[in-house]
């Protein structure tokens, strides 16, 4: 099978937003004794793939994990479907640190319009205590379009996306 040529950013980001405006929800993993721990999380994102917002409750067991080690990954992955090879579908794996977002921060308010705005049924629990906003400070990406489409990009350059290639082996 021949390499696929390497996207534009342009069509690497345009992909980028079409899968996370597609897929409205993702697993969040926390570590939990030292291990990968994921749980399904709806998530809205910022400006870039670089922030990510959830709104969870403290009583959930990945809140208290990040409340002990804020290093989290958000994945995000087009569902499977009959016919579709599930090795050529679109995902994106995040790595970061949380941090809880106080309602007194200065862009509370148009996080939680932007959340709202992507899940209206989650209005009530904004009015419960133990539900909080965290805020994803995501500094690595790794977007797989499909087969020899994979792309990195760190949070310094967001919009930098870096095709990743097979190392070459040399032929014996």
């Amino acid at each position: 099978m021949a390499m696929s040529e390497a996207l534009s950013n342009e069509e690497v980001q345009a992909a980028w937003v079409n899968l996370t405006e597609e897929v409205r929800t993702g697993v969040l993993l926390t570590l939990r004794n030292g291990r990968p721990f994921g749980s399904h999380v709806p998530y809205v994102f910022g400006e870039h793939w670089t922030r990510a917002y959830i709104h969870v409750s403290r009583l959930a067991l990945h809140s208290e994990h990040l409340l002990h080690d804020p290093r989290v990954g958000l994945f995000v992955s087009e569902p499977d479907r009959p016919g579709k090879n599930p090795l050529a579908l679109r995902r994106m794996n995040l790595q970061g640190e949380g941090v809880l977002l106080n309602v007194d921060a200065p862009d509370y308010t148009k996080v939680k319009e932007r959340y709202l705005a992507r899940f209206p049924q989650s209005a009530m629990m904004f009015g419960f205590a133990d539900f909080s906003l965290w805020e994803l400070r995501l500094q690595d990406a790794h977007l797989v379009l499909g087969f020899g489409q994979a792309y990195l990009a760190e949070a310094t350059t967001p919009f930098t996306w870096i095709h990743q290639k097979p190392e070459q082996k040399p032929r014996t």
